[in-house]
């Protein structure tokens, strides 16, 4: 079990992030058109996982829209949104948006936070994922992750990009 805050206050993940240098976890997550996908699809690609609690709140916006301007630069590396949110309302702020480098990612239906280590299960959003990124080679060896201190805050977005190099 892991800990980040929320608002200062400690909040407790249901595990660990994966980790770097060992193989992704087997995972599945559901994607805009409700159709299921998981490491398979993946195959041959470097992936940037953006985990937060849910798009409609400020940072989490912030950190898909920073994403998808650092999408666009990097070769190879497919960007993932992930929330328990639906694809529909996902979908929908990307649109609104006009944000086309990253795709979304919904947990609803799935133990992703569980498998990632990324789940809340206390506090005001039990039941949501915490703020965290995971970056993967195209083998899907993990190379970088972060769970981020408080979920307010932004993830390092250097840190990430810079393990892709």
């Amino acid at each position: 079990m892991a800990q980040t805050s929320f608002g200062g206050t400690p909040v407790n993940t249901v595990g660990d992030l994966p980790v770097a240098g060992k193989s992704l976890p087997t995972f599945t997550l559901t994607a805009g058109n409700l159709q299921e996908f998981s490491n398979d699809s993946l195959a041959g690609k470097r992936v940037v996982f953006n985990i937060f609690p849910s798009v409609d709140t400020p940072t989490c916006a912030t950190s898909v829209r920073t994403f998808n301007a650092l999408a666009s630069s990097l070769d190879n590396t497919v960007v993932y949104c992930v929330s328990a949110d639906l694809p529909f309302a996902q979908g929908r702020f990307c649109g609104s948006e006009g944000l086309s480098n990253v795709q979304n990612a919904s947990s609803f239906r799935t133990d992703f936070g569980s498998v990632f280590g990324v789940g809340l299960n206390e506090g005001a959003f039990a039941g949501l994922l915490a703020r965290a990124v995971v970056v993967v080679d195209e083998n899907g060896k993990v190379l970088h992750t972060e769970l981020v201190s408080d979920i307010a805050n932004e993830p390092n977005y250097d840190a990430a990009i810079a393990s892709l190099k």
